[in-house]
């Protein structure tokens, strides 16, 4: 018979999965301070020497990293999805960022069809926290809270699609666009009229995934992304322009 006898699993080892499932899922996330070692032996019911070994056998692996004097880290496991090659080859592409906005199109409209599905009603009560947020910031003059939550509001649909590939992958990508290797997204916070579409553009992806409606969740998705994309590339010819003006203005007057 195909029966083996059951062999007990070390505490550590039970600690050690229920970290792996919690980076795993996104729930601890790259960069987030773990608490500390009492506190955490306190919360998991375990003794901190067990708490101790798994935490060693997780930074031996990559998941967590110790900073001195600081604490113990997720570790940015995201990292590794580029190459800091072809990182530098997407800052200096002009074609990338469409090609990104694309591919976000295509994700982020997946995403919202199955978190509109799949979500839970707390997934969604997730969503319209941050978008609340997000209507809190849209009233201050200083574009950088509104823009900052830009991109917790998109990740919040991510996550409430439950596609842990895909919520990785998309983490990923958002760290780059933090880095402003695609575009400044204050840029696009910066005039009050696009703010407001911004917005609005946001409340119908909500409402889209409040209403479990896969259709309009993708529909909303795709209109905001195209208005980005168009946004932009208003943004890169006006920039252009500009260029072409302060040339012509150093030729008839020497100064520019």
């Amino acid at each position: 018979m195909p029966f083996e006898k059951v062999q007990p699993e070390k505490l550590s080892t039970t600690v050690t999965r229920q970290f792996e499932k919690l980076i795993l899922r996104g729930i601890l996330r790259p960069g987030e301070r773990l608490p500390s070692e009492r506190e955490l032996a306190e919360r998991m019911g375990v003794s901190r020497p067990s708490l101790r070994e798994a935490v060693a056998d997780l930074q031996e692996r990559g998941l967590l990293e110790s900073r001195p004097g600081a604490g113990i880290f997720v570790a940015g496991v995201l990292g590794s999805a580029f190459s800091e090659g072809l990182v530098r080859l997407f800052a200096s592409d002009d074609e990338a960022v469409f090609d990104y906005l694309s591919f976000r199109r295509d994700m982020e409209g997946l995403a919202a069809e199955r978190a509109a599905q799949l979500g839970s009603d707390t997934d969604l009560q997730v969503v319209g926290a941050v978008f609340a947020r997000m209507e809190i910031a849209h009233g201050k003059r200083d574009p950088a809270d509104e823009a900052e939550l830009d991109a917790a509001f998109h990740m919040s649909i991510i996550e409430a699609s439950h596609n842990v590939i895909m919520l990785h992958m998309m983490r990923s990508m958002y760290d780059l666009l933090k880095q402003g290797v695609f575009y400044n997204r204050q840029v696009m916070f910066r005039n009050r009229t696009t703010r407001d579409a911004l917005l609005d553009q946001h409340r119908a992806i909500r409402d889209g995934l409040l209403a479990r409606d896969p259709v309009a969740a993708r529909d909303a998705v795709n209109a905001h992304l195209d208005f980005v994309a168009s946004a932009l590339k208003a943004e890169i010819r006006a920039e252009r322009h500009e260029t072409i003006a302060r040339q012509r203005l150093y030729h008839e007057t020497g100064r520019g």
